[in-house]
């Protein structure tokens, strides 16, 4: 349980002020909700205080997810629940800035609720007096979109849109419950690029978590319809989509595989012997005309051989008949 004392709670109001002066952000939205009222010098009130100090110290003293799940109150009637996050591509001095800007101006513009929410573009902060962790609520949310409309293959840049928010959809589906989130960007008609963002507080379950991004992807037809640019934000999880790059570069981002140029031939090498196919078929050639002339040739030699041999043998018969003869 958190537990400052009394005397500090104007101090601390007038700490988160100042602070509120000094940065001088604008939040993207805010809604004080209607779940009672408290006394600002009573029991709920030091609570709220107390814990929006511990979200600013908190932020202040982690590097680590951007988000926290505090209370302070220990379960009493008083008692106060608070959600903060911070979006998944911010470094920590941008989510400490964002928290203590949300801190010092949920303060001043929800003085007396005891529940409220806020959103800046780089981080959220909540705060109820029932418990809101690990808990899926669509309400309450807003939508941005701007006034610039996709004019041209209007269905093909739905369909792309589409795929990248399901793609994302199952990357932040599968995080840990520190991190929910995932970025990416894919190509839409027109030679354009499509940028997305997906997150969830990660306190959510994986089947929490794909319920609320499915509930608020299915907004974007209706709330954001030919838009080049939209959001759909509410309480446990958010989506935006742009034509153009809108978040830090990061480890979470995924992209489309760059197209491989072809491939071209490697050069023919200098100095080559002649291919071993025309060898063959040259040496085949030189063997069918060779063979036979070589064959007739040997028969021609053979035929004279014999020829000759005949014409000596009848001479020498003459010869020898001859001297029988007496001749």
């Amino acid at each position: 349980m958190i537990a400052p004392p009394r005397s500090a709670v104007p101090l601390l109001l007038s700490l988160l002020a100042l602070t509120a002066s000094a940065h001088g952000a604008d939040p993207l939205y805010h809604v004080c909700g209607t779940n009672g009222n408290f006394t600002a010098n009573g029991t709920y009130g030091d609570n709220l205080n107390a814990l929006l100090t511990s979200v600013v110290v908190a932020a202040a003293a982690a590097d680590d997810y951007g988000f926290y799940n505090l209370s302070a109150g220990g379960g009493s009637a008083d008692s106060v629940n608070a959600i903060a996050l911070c979006r998944g591509d911010v470094g920590a001095a941008n989510c400490r800035s964002c928290l203590k800007d949300s801190a010092a101006e949920i303060a001043g513009r929800c003085p007396v609720q005891k529940e409220a929410i806020i959103w800046y573009d780089n981080c959220m902060l909540r705060y109820s007096n029932r418990s809101i962790f690990r808990t899926k609520e669509d309400s309450p949310g807003y939508y941005m979109w701007n006034l610039n409309n996709v004019t041209n293959n209007v269905d093909q840049f739905n369909q792309v849109l589409r795929n990248l928010m399901d793609d994302l959809r199952d990357r932040a589906v599968s995080g840990n419950s520190t991190r929910k989130f995932a970025v990416g960007n894919a190509t839409a008609p027109n030679f354009q690029t499509l940028f997305g963002l997906v997150q969830c507080t990660p306190d959510l379950s994986q089947q929490q978590c794909d319920d609320c991004l499915v509930g608020t992807i299915g907004q974007t037809p209706r709330r954001c319809n030919q838009k080049q640019r939209g959001r759909v934000i509410i309480p446990r999880c958010n989506i935006r989509f742009e034509v153009g790059r809108f978040f830090y570069p990061s480890v979470y981002e995924t992209s489309p595989s760059p197209p491989q140029s072809p491939v071209s031939p490697p050069p023919p090498p200098t100095n080559n012997p002649p291919a071993k196919g025309k060898d063959t078929n040259s040496g085949r050639i030189a063997l069918i005309i060779t063979i036979p002339a070589v064959g007739l040739s040997l028969l021609v030699a053979g035929i004279l051989c014999i020829c000759l041999r005949s014409r000596r043998l009848k001479k020498n018969f003459e010869s020898k008949f001859s001297l029988l003869l007496g001749d």
